[in-house]
């Protein structure tokens, strides 16, 4: 019921702020020659977005339509939740191949840091860290892209594909179109991940039932995998989950830069031609996304910790 209270809250804000800040009437603005006011009133009311109708009227009507699961329409008239439901899978592979790899990367970096606690390895993978937060998301996709450039001309082959995204060709070709802005997602999200799994190993490993594994003279490899890895992957999971709700919005700069047509490039559209009704359709799958990521976060730990208290 929380959880529902926090979706209404969170659409019924990105509504009412889209609606009171952006203008789609500037879609009609310089067109020769320029249509009669009435003309473009008549279309922006027909659509919702008229913004000399009473703002409570507009938001009673967009509200009624979300009941029925009716996004609204676009300036131009297009339905929002057919535009959206054709961008979904297409953002949903993307954060998915990002998610699983940058997990993959910083659970191995970040319980090998752990491990060799304060030698090479821990201190090399802690600068490049570092390197990696400290470079924007479109610095580094765009040096994915010369490196892909690269690899293309030196090895003659174009399986790195650097922009666009296709559902027609074959399994080869669309992981080539996948690589790149998976990894510009995956390649932070790892830095992260592995600097928050390294530090719950180290209290892991100093903790009582891991020194009580070790004093009963068990591998040291089923160890730190059985009783220290298991229990590390608690916290990190829910932070994991939780990660997957907001990488739906939060791939908008790496699809702009691939030129991939999912849910974020479709935002920053949305925005710039004030769409209100699609920028409050985007937030609202957001939403509902951090809504299952927070159930499956609490399911995740459940399976991890079948002891924990209910």
């Amino acid at each position: 019921m929380n959880y529902t209270a926090l979706i209404v809250v969170a659409s019924s804000l990105a509504w009412l702020l889209a609606a009171v800040t952006l203008d789609p009437r500037a879609n009609y603005a310089g067109r020769t020659p320029a249509p009669p006011a009435a003309v473009v009133d008549a279309a922006l009311s027909e659509v919702n977005l008229n913004d000399r109708d009473p703002l409570l009227d507009r938001y009673l009507t967009w509200a009624s339509g979300l009941v029925r699961g009716d996004f609204g329409r676009t300036w131009d008239g297009l339905s929002v939740g057919a535009d959206l439901a054709e961008r979904a899978g297409v953002t949903l592979r993307l954060v998915t191949a990002g998610l699983v790899a940058g997990a993959l990367i910083g659970l191995t970096v970040g319980t090998l840091a752990a491990v060799h606690h304060r030698r090479w390895f821990d201190r090399l993978s802690g600068g490049v860290v570092f390197l990696l937060l400290a470079v924007p998301a479109v610095v580094l996709a765009n040096v994915l892209i010369l490196g892909a450039i690269w690899v293309n001309d030196t090895t003659g082959t174009r399986f790195l594909m650097v922009s666009g995204e296709t559902t027609t060709g074959g399994l080869l070709d669309r992981l080539g179109h996948l690589v790149l802005p998976a990894l510009t997602l995956a390649l932070p999200l790892a830095a992260v991940v592995s600097r928050y799994q390294r530090n719950t190993m180290l209290d892991v490993l100093n903790a009582d039932h891991v020194r009580t594994a070790r004093a009963k003279g068990l591998p040291r490899r089923t160890v730190i995998v059985k009783h220290a890895l298991r229990t590390a992957l608690i916290p990190t999971s829910a932070y994991l989950t939780f990660t997957f709700g907001a990488l739906l919005v939060g791939s908008t700069v790496t699809e702009t830069v691939f030129g991939r047509h999912g849910l974020g490039q479709r935002l920053i559209a949305a925005i710039r031609t004030g769409d209100v009704n699609t920028v409050a359709a985007i937030t609202t799958v957001a939403a509902v996304a951090l809504l299952l990521s927070a159930v499956a976060a609490d399911v995740l730990q459940r399976v991890l910790n079948p002891g924990r208290a209910r």
